[in-house]
């Protein structure tokens, strides 16, 4: 168990996560003027929190392993992929989503079928992922350094 918290590259990639999950919750109280516990478990708002852990855990093993390694290379494959599904895939399985659950209303008040609604992912806008791993970056070199 020891191992697991004396690993750099881990901890600097949860700590980044949770620290953009920090910022999304202050940008909804303020936002929102008011608190919601959702925030912090949920997905999608400014920054991404999952652009933002994958790209601190590329650029931690970066730093660690080497820019040419195999390490690197895979982690900024995963970043990649992580943030085009953010943005892409998720966002419009939520939209399609959304407009299935009104068709379902309009069904279902005019009598003629009873159904659940689906579950509305949401996902993030490119600016959201950009700044999300920007984040990640920056925060994920800040730490390291510190670390060291």
């Amino acid at each position: 168990m020891q191992a697991f918290f004396n690993n750099k590259i881990l901890m600097i990639t949860f700590l980044v996560w949770a620290i953009a999950q920090g910022i999304k919750v202050f940008l909804g109280i303020i936002r929102e003027r008011r608190f919601n516990f959702k925030w912090f478990i949920g997905t999608g708002g400014m920054p991404s929190s999952h652009a933002a852990g994958a790209t601190a855990l590329a650029t931690t093993c970066g730093l660690h392993a080497g820019f040419d390694s195999v390490a690197f290379a895979l982690a900024v494959v995963f970043a990649i992929v992580t943030m085009f599904d953010a943005q892409g895939v998720r966002r419009s399985a939520g939209q399609q989503a959304a407009m299935l659950n009104q068709i379902l209303d309009d069904i279902y008040w005019k009598g003629k079928i009873e159904a659940d609604r689906l579950f509305e992912l949401i996902g993030h806008s490119p600016l959201q992922v950009i700044i999300g791993g920007l984040l990640g970056v920056v925060l994920a070199s800040v730490f390291y350094r510190a670390w060291s």
